[in-house]
């Protein structure tokens, strides 16, 4: 991904977590209360709106033209649809099977942020 296709995935994931926080706020207030998940939906949120963040923050520093932060950002953003999503689905459902999928997401995530430092480290241009 190129330094405009970041900025815009992370605008984009960012406005998405600011939606899928307010609808939890209020019209999935009844369920996420009924199922005991309230902290699970905001935690979701959390992660999700902090990577957004990570993203603007990735795009910002990027050369134009340059992909060297291409696999950061993919597994950024991978880990932000599997970390949040399971647990967006988890909190809405109670189905446990989808919790199983969070640490997978986790590990999505760090491997972003491990990528990430690895690229901001080296001293070698990269197209």
């Amino acid at each position: 991904m190129n330094k405009h296709s970041i900025l815009v995935t992370g605008a984009l994931l960012g406005g998405l977590a600011v939606g899928l926080g307010a609808f939890g706020a209020h019209a999935l207030k009844n369920i996420l209360v009924q199922n005991g998940r309230t902290d699970t939906y905001e935690l979701a949120v959390r992660y999700h709106f902090y990577h957004a963040l990570a993203l603007l923050l990735i795009g910002s520093v990027a050369s134009p033209g340059s992909k060297k932060f291409s696999y950061p950002t993919f597994f950024i953003l991978a880990g932000v649809l599997v970390f949040s999503g399971s647990l967006y689905l988890f909190a809405l459902t109670n189905i446990t099977g989808f919790a199983m999928a969070t640490p997978i997401g986790g590990v999505l995530l760090l491997t972003g942020w491990v990528l990430l430092a690895l690229k901001l480290a080296s001293k070698t241009r990269e197209p």
